[in-house]
């Protein structure tokens, strides 16, 4: 039973297609549109989608449609970490850089032909690019599709002789230089962008470069963190003491002094107000500094200051040593 409303429903089907294909035998825009799209695209048309780009509702089907043909393709956006020294961005500056990237052939201008007469219309596709293929469904009835030519890949070109510059590759390899300007106290991670300085190609607008700038981070040196720095600073036993006044040099050369009364405790933090990093938003205002004091000691002492020490912390033992 299932069998006989198949095979009724096929043969009707044929007859409509049949039916279909012989009204549009005088009307070619239509049968173009109708072996496509199908029925349903037909209708589309018909209905009065055909004052605009008649393609456009099966855009969603075809990853962006016929629409997406007018779209300038975008290279691949490059993202490097890119390290400076920390004074530099404290300071602000200019940092001079190279990159090694892909650029069209100036001898062949991206072609990838010897000359402009060595580039033929693809006898493959007839130079659009590509060719119809069609499909057996069921006995009798068939679907087209279109599918990307072999023969050119799709460029609709075919080039007889290569270009001797870049081997038909259409792009050479160029170190290009570029120069960084810092802000004083650019962000941590602040992305700078060169646009359009990626590869190039002929098939899509270059892309962008994208340089992520962080501060380098050296061992026992300076350390930031958002708008304040930080600085270990090492005394002696005598300074911890007795206190000390001392100078520090900033990360841009200038002075900053240090001065403390009395006992300095091991891992004491001094604040600094005004010489941490300069704000973004305005660099004549600066974080806070912090200054860590660690307190080394010596390895060993003579007997006249140990027997000092002691007549200042132990005087109760000082008589005995001296007996």
């Amino acid at each position: 039973m299932h069998t006989k409303n198949l095979a009724g429903n096929i043969i009707l089907t044929k007859t409509r297609i049949k039916e279909r294909k012989r009204s549009l035998s005088r009307l070619p825009m239509k049968r173009d549109i109708y072996d496509r799209h199908g029925e349903e695209g037909l209708k589309a048309h018909e209905g009065g989608q055909h004052q605009g780009n008649p393609f456009d509702i099966f855009s969603n089907f075809f990853g962006g449609g016929f629409a997406a043909r007018d779209q300038v393709r975008r290279g691949p956006t490059s993202l490097t970490e890119f390290e400076v020294e920390l004074a530099d961005m404290y300071k602000g500056g200019s940092i001079d850089f190279m990159i090694k990237k892909r650029i069209l052939c100036d001898h062949c201008r991206g072609s990838g032909a010897a000359s402009d007469g060595d580039i033929h219309t693809c006898s493959g596709c007839g130079g659009s690019g590509v060719k119809v293929v069609k499909q057996q469904i069921f006995p009798g009835m068939f679907a087209q599709s279109q599918v990307t030519c072999n023969d050119c890949g799709g460029r609709g070109k075919t080039i007889h002789r290569k270009c001797p510059h870049c081997q038909g590759n259409k792009v050479v390899d160029h170190t290009a230089h570029y120069t960084l300007e810092i802000t004083p106290g650019m962000p941590e991670g602040h992305e700078v962008v060169f646009e359009g300085e990626g590869d190039e190609s002929p098939d899509w607008e270059a892309g962008d470069v994208i340089l992520r700038v962080r501060s380098r981070r050296n061992k026992g040196g300076w350390r930031r963190k958002e708008s304040s720095l930080y600085w270990r600073e090492t005394i002696g036993v005598d300074e911890a003491l007795l206190g000390f006044d001392r100078n520090l040099t900033h990360l841009d050369g200038h002075i900053v002094r240090l001065v403390r009364k009395g006992v300095t405790q091991p891992g004491f933090v001094q604040t600094v107000e005004g010489e941490g990093m300069p704000l973004p938003e305005n660099e004549n205002l600066h974080g806070d500094l912090f200054i860590e004091y660690n307190v080394v000691l010596p390895l060993d002492i003579s007997p006249q200051t140990r027997r000092k020490l002691t007549e200042a912390f132990r005087p109760s033992e000082a008589g005995h040593d001296e007996l």
